[in-house]
């Protein structure tokens, strides 16, 4: 069984290029289970060169149930949405995340000092253990203020484009961070997010010692996502990092329907 649970379509997704039909139809090619579409939303970007705002939930819930009826019977389609988080919008986060019927909430830190890595012109001039560490100290914070989310996604996303092709997003960077992040996921019973689309784009799998802190710490939900914007990018490598998963001690991979998690063997 393949899954991914971190997707965006053009339709909310100002940085997305496939539509929901492209999605469906590539998920079925590519033998996907259960595929859910997550679109943006960044309340209050502060980034004036970032054009992902927010959108109307419920026009997207209304849209969604279209997408449902059209779905191939052997595809599940789940409703999802990303947040982008910022210290002062833990609380709105929050509210926001009850206030429609999804499947599965993503919650993401795209900034680095207040800009998206994207368009960060700072982040890659730092030393790399510098950098790591005031990225992965802002993702602790981020699961220690919100609380209603399921999944923390892209652990690793400040690395995603660094020009530099060796350098990894490793535990040994700074491992006090790590395991504060690692602390307050496992005890709220959230997910950690293996995100291929780091992966793809380093040609690297993740630092094997990440994955081995988390379970060792006791963390048990895991889920692997491609972070698709193109068709062409659904579901890469997911076969391939449920390997080295399953190769470094992950048994289990889970996914989330209507807020509520399950488990099934790799």
């Amino acid at each position: 069984m393949y899954t991914d649970l971190h997707t965006h379509t053009k339709v909310f997704s100002p940085d997305a290029e496939m539509s929901i039909e492209e999605l469906m139809d590539t998920a079925v090619k590519k033998e996907l289970s259960m595929v859910a579409v997550t679109e943006h939303f960044e309340y209050k970007n502060p980034d004036p060169n970032d054009n992902i705002q927010t959108f109307d939930l419920g026009l997207y819930t209304k849209t969604f149930s279209s997408w449902k009826e059209r779905c191939p019977s052997d595809l599940d389609l789940l409703m999802g949405i990303e947040f982008g988080y910022q210290t002062h919008t833990a609380s709105e986060i929050d509210e926001i995340a009850g206030s429609a019927p999804f499947d599965i909430v993503l919650l993401s830190n795209h900034l680095f000092r207040g800009v998206d890595v994207f368009y960060s012109d700072v982040v890659y001039k730092l030393p790399v253990k510098e950098r790591h560490a005031e990225y992965m100290a802002k993702m602790a914070e981020m699961v220690e203020k919100c609380n209603n989310f399921d999944v923390a996604a892209h652990y690793d996303y400040v690395n995603k484009r660094n020009p530099d092709s060796v350098t990894n997003m490793c535990y040994d960077d700074c491992p006090s961070e790590f395991d504060r992040f690692f602390e307050v996921l496992i005890a709220k019973e959230k997910a950690l997010e293996i995100n291929t689309s780091t992966s793809y784009r380093r040609n690297s799998m993740p630092d094997a010692k990440v994955i081995d802190r988390y379970l060792k710490m006791g963390g048990k939900l895991i889920t692997v996502s491609s972070d698709s914007h193109t068709k062409d990018n659904l579901g890469r490598l997911i076969p391939e990092m449920t390997d080295f998963l399953k190769a470094v001690g992950v048994r289990e991979l889970c996914y989330f329907k209507n807020r509520k998690v399950n488990t099934f063997s790799i």
